[in-house]
């Protein structure tokens, strides 16, 4: 079989990390690239380099990694799907809820596989903590957690922190609850001097009556994320930055005062942290599109579908924050 041709438009921070994936993926030829500023990261090496879709698209390519601004992720999908072309767009999937979700339903009807890189869902700690999830270690689920904090990076410049950051977060919960949001509510704020937001606090409720809140934020001088969810056997905290997982369990001891023994508490018992294998983000999403592409139906990806659920709920947060309300999904 010969290898899928993959293309990739966005030479930038992400861009250089696709294109070195793409180069060492097994069963993928990155054939060509594409930007409107050239290669400034030199990770072209011998592929021809162009300055727009168009011209990736006539040079003949099986899928197309999409890895620019996200304000031009709308045009590009809708060229991409019209072309026959599955792609991997980077998150957000699009500006607007509404847009997502017209590429979602154009890939679709063209019968193409279609995925958004909500990268997270690919580390390994979440892998793993989701294995577990379903594996019934934890019992009930009561509460999922996250947080996601650090400094601000100066080339997002079109979306605030909710629709860059926070639909990681959404996305990741949604992913490990199985389950997605019927409530949520948020309180933004505006502290750098940009259009859009840089710190927000979300509070929410998913289908199934889990609690959710989110910490999302640009504003802190070192980076946090941090997943915990809490549940009737305890806690698991998975942390992306190292993919560490550990396990908190709950512990039944008895207690001598009367006076409490009508509260049904919990106690602190045996710590855990897994050992297991960590591979690169990064990697295992093209791993898993490729498959997808070539017909692998048990390959997870997150679909478009999925990517234009998660702008519903960014911009469900961002009218919470703008009007104090509650929103229902």
């Amino acid at each position: 079989m010969s290898n899928l041709r993959a293309g990739l438009i966005g030479l930038g921070m992400m861009g250089r990390h696709h294109a070195r994936n793409l180069n060492a993926l097994e069963g993928v030829e990155l054939v060509a690239v594409a930007d409107a500023f050239g290669d400034v990261h030199n990770v072209a090496g011998d592929v021809p380099i162009f300055s727009d879709i168009d011209d990736l698209i006539e040079f003949g390519i099986d899928y197309c990694v999409v890895a620019v601004p996200t304000h031009l992720h709308y045009e590009i999908g809708k060229k991409l799907a019209a072309a026959g072309v599955h792609a991997l767009i980077e998150k957000p999937l699009a500006g607007t809820y509404a847009e997502a979700l017209e590429l979602a339903e154009l890939f679709e009807t063209a019968g193409l596989v279609g995925a958004v890189g909500h990268i997270e869902r690919f580390n390994s700690s979440l892998q793993e903590l989701r294995r577990r999830l379903n594996a019934g270690d934890l019992g009930n689920i009561y509460q999922i957690s996250t947080s996601r904090q650090g400094p601000f990076p100066s080339r997002i410049a079109d979306v605030g922190v909710i629709k860059d950051l926070a639909s990681h977060d959404i996305d990741l919960t949604t992913w490990v609850a199985g389950c997605g949001y019927k409530t949520v509510a948020s309180q933004s704020l505006h502290k750098s001097g940009r259009e859009h937001e840089d710190m927000v606090a979300a509070t929410g409720l998913l289908l199934n009556d889990v609690t959710v809140n989110h910490l999302v934020n640009w504003l802190t001088p070192t980076k946090e994320r941090r997943t915990t969810v809490v549940g009737a056997g305890g806690m698991f905290v998975a942390d992306t930055l190292t993919s560490d997982l550990t396990f908190f369990a709950n512990a039944s001891v008895d207690s001598e005062w009367q006076e409490i023994s009508h509260f049904r508490g919990v106690a602190e018992g045996n710590v855990t942290r897994f050992a297991f294998p960590k591979p690169e983000p990064l990697r295992v999403e093209h791993e898993y599109l490729r498959d997808a592409i070539e017909g692998d139906s048990s390959r997870e990806i997150v679909t478009l579908r999925q990517g234009a659920e998660v702008l519903r709920v960014c911009e469900a947060m961002l009218d919470s924050s703008k009007t104090g309300n509650t929103i229902t999904l």
